[in-house]
């Protein structure tokens, strides 16, 4: 957890959602594979090792299903979060990221607060001096994997999120999970990004690729009340600074 402060981050009040998560899960559907053919995944081959995995619903001896997870992921993910960092704001030269829990505005408790009362207390504060509590990005995991002799690390997206991993890849073998959203790779958001431009990040990407994912209910929770043209127009995708 750290504090930091923002210099009239009142003006960009709109990039902080309510995250409360819900005890439900959506029934799953039949996985519909994206076009195939993309230098960073092989096509799936007729037999051997490669067959692509639908889903991944056991995993270490775990069956990871909708009922297993809407009855053991803690729900401490009610709260505040980050959904939205525009380029060059103050929240992004603050070092905010998508997925960032706000723990407190200016001393007090966010806990139980609604969007409407973050905002109402961000309007009604220091437009120069506006302090914030955060727990950095508690729902996220970030993955190192090494790509194959062929270019490849293992897993098939659409609109960012993973729907099948390949048999024995560095996917695989390091703990990438279906149903969970892309969010940075190599350092990089790419949250609204679209997926060819996410290919060519991950192609240009070396040999080496780190990846941030997030569960994917806990994703949609986050950005529901968001267009996804803001998401695209506005998000920050600046590639880093190594």
């Amino acid at each position: 957890m750290f504090t930091c402060t923002l210099d009239y981050f009142a003006a960009h009040t709109q990039t902080i959602l309510k995250a409360q998560i819900q005890h439900e899960a959506a029934a799953r559907g039949q996985i519909q594979y994206p076009q195939q053919g993309s230098s960073a995944y092989p096509q799936q081959q007729q037999g051997g090792s490669s067959a692509l995995y639908p889903s991944l619903n056991e995993y270490m001896g775990l069956q990871l299903t909708p009922e297993f997870v809407q009855q053991n992921m803690p729900v401490v993910a009610q709260g505040l979060f980050v959904a939205l960092v525009q380029q060059n704001s103050p929240a992004a030269l603050a070092g905010l990221r998508f997925g960032d829990q706000i723990l407190q505005i200016n001393g007090q408790d966010c806990a139980g607060w609604d969007t409407d009362k973050a905002h109402k207390v961000l309007k009604q504060a220091d437009a120069n001096n506006i302090r914030f509590a955060l727990r950095d990005r508690p729902f996220e995991r970030t993955i190192t994997m090494n790509k194959d002799s062929q270019g490849f690390i293992g897993f098939v997206f659409r609109d960012g999120r993973i729907k099948s991993l390949v048999k024995d890849s560095s996917a695989a073998r390091n703990g990438i999970l279906t149903d969970h959203q892309l969010i940075e790779v190599n350092g990089q958001n790419v949250v609204g990004v679209k997926d060819d431009q996410i290919t060519e990040i991950i192609d240009a990407g070396g040999r080496t690729i780190t990846v941030t994912i997030m569960p994917s209910f806990l994703y949609d929770h986050i950005v529901k009340c968001m267009g996804n043209s803001i998401i695209k127009k506005l998000m920050d995708h600046s590639i880093p600074d190594v």
